[in-house]
């Protein structure tokens, strides 16, 4: 099976400072990778360079063209659309029509008519993270996806991945959360390339 996404040599910036350097890997489909390193180390940085978000300083990203759904700390939802109007409208604009999957994953069918500004944060996220089985997409890029979920609904998210997993997709992630899934871990900090000394306190939040 042939790698899904390849990341050569990457390096990346936050605010014009390098914060990691050669960062090499693959992922086949059906593979999870978890990045891990501690708060500041570049993992959401590294995630949207991947994701196509902001360029990298060096180095390639092959396997990546309109095969990426990302999902960070945005929702990314319409506050006066419904949920089903939301997931419909995600669904359209990457060319689907079919929402009843991502209704049905995260549990949001009782919730379909309700408009999403009324919505609480655990239901908010479950609707943001509803919208990947939309895209139709085979990699899921995903920062901290299970921010504000209960345990029930980490385990909904859970299922959801192991389903897309075991269809051939493949998830890169940045998560401190054991969500029951075999995964590779990347350990991002042996790439550090400015010391954490150089960062001040705030710009760490984003890194």
């Amino acid at each position: 099976m042939g790698a899904a996404l390849q990341v050569s040599d990457l390096s990346v910036a936050r605010g014009g400072v390098p914060v990691l350097a050669g960062v090499s890997f693959t992922l086949a489909p059906g593979e999870a990778l978890v990045l891990r390193g501690p708060n500041g180390a570049g993992k959401t940085t590294l995630l949207r360079a991947i994701a196509g978000l902001q360029p990298p300083l060096s180095g390639r990203i092959d396997g990546a063209e309109d095969r990426i759904a990302y999902a960070a700390h945005a929702d990314g939802l319409k506050a006066m659309l419904t949920v089903r109007e939301n997931l419909t409208f995600w669904a359209q604009v990457f060319g689907k029509s079919d929402i009843s999957p991502a209704l049905k994953g995260y549990a949001l069918e009782d919730l379909a008519d309700r408009l999403a500004a009324t919505l609480s944060a655990g239901q908010k996220r479950r609707l943001g993270l509803s919208r990947l089985l939309v895209t139709g997409r085979p990699i899921w890029v995903l920062d901290e996806p299970t921010v504000s979920l209960d345990a029930q609904a980490v385990a909904l998210f859970g299922a959801v991945l192991r389903g897309h997993l075991a269809a051939g997709g493949a998830a890169l992630m940045a998560t401190h959360i054991d969500l029951g899934i075999a995964a590779r871990v990347l350990d991002i900090s042996a790439y550090c390339a400015a010391p954490e000394a150089e960062l001040g306190a705030s710009d760490a939040v984003f890194l």
